[in-house]
């Protein structure tokens, strides 16, 4: 692999920051997918009133209230679904889609595949923290099925959900995973997800310290892929197959044209729309 892009802010992360303070645990991964969404901003020398940023619920979903940017605070799991109208309406806009695992993969789960599948250009990040942290602590759908818990003591026994490999099957165009706890790593893969066209996601193992702090772990853990980004589906399924969920990197960019509205100019007026639902 060539040496890696540096991020040289041409902003800085005050541009983006909002007066409000994040509420997030001391010590939780967000802080650092924070960081690296300002950096990655910032290297695009995006202004904010450019961008805007859409969530669900969670203690991720709550970074558009921390941004200076448009933000949307929406309900559980539909965040991509505004977003995508969103990106449709305005597609002069930089459109962001953030999140955690329980409100992207479980009731969020049906908008993932068919945002991936529709491919329109915008890219959605995933803190997955393989837990429930805002609802104290409940196994989400990433989590290992063998994590004991006084909510699901002995574990789940449920095999955990594979969002890359979803992502891939489902018509995602540019497939990446990162850690929280290298935010100028995450940073360059946010830059590549925003410039590449059509649906980019990627997802950052980012860390709860309050209710798994065995995740603490991670930073001796994750490591780097040493391949280039698949540029086929069939090379991409055959890495994903190989690679453990601790490796990071981007693993997939597509060449699939991203999906355009295709708006026509109204022929008609006001009044006559209005005369043809008169019964």
């Amino acid at each position: 692999m060539g040496k890696p892009e540096v991020i040289t802010p041409k902003h800085t992360a005050k541009d983006y920051k909002s007066a409000v303070k994040p509420v997030w645990c001391p010590g939780c991964g967000h802080f650092g997918v924070q960081s690296a969404l300002f950096r990655a901003l910032a290297y695009l020398d995006l202004p904010p009133q450019q961008v805007a940023v859409i969530s669900g619920i969670g203690c991720s979903s709550r970074l558009p209230n921390y941004t200076a940017c448009y933000g949307f605070h929406g309900v559980h799991g539909r965040a991509l679904a505004v977003a995508t109208g969103l990106k449709l309406a305005r597609p002069e806009l930089t459109v962001l889609t953030v999140g955690g695992d329980g409100d992207g993969f479980s009731i969020g789960g049906n908008h993932f595949l068919h945002a991936c599948r529709r491919n329109v250009d915008m890219t959605y990040i995933v803190m997955d923290n393989e837990v429930y942290g805002m609802t104290k602590g409940q196994p989400s759908p990433t989590t290992p099925p063998d994590w004991d818990s006084k909510i699901a003591p002995g574990g789940t026994g449920i095999n955990p959900f594979l969002p890359l490999a979803v992502a891939l099957a489902s018509g995602a165009n540019f497939i990446a995973r990162g850690y929280a706890g290298d935010p100028n790593d995450v940073a360059r893969m946010l830059v590549e997800a925003i410039r590449h066209p059509g649906f980019s996601f990627v997802q950052v193992l980012s860390q709860c310290i309050t209710y798994r702090p065995e995740e603490k772990e991670w930073k001796h853990s994750v490591h780097a892929s040493p391949e280039e980004p698949a540029t086929t589906m069939v090379a991409a399924a055959q890495r994903l197959v190989g690679e453990d969920s601790l490796t990071t990197g981007v693993l997939y960019k597509g060449e699939r044209l991203s999906y355009t509205a295709h708006i026509h100019p109204v022929q008609r007026s006001l009044a006559e729309i209005e005369e043809s639902f008169v019964l």
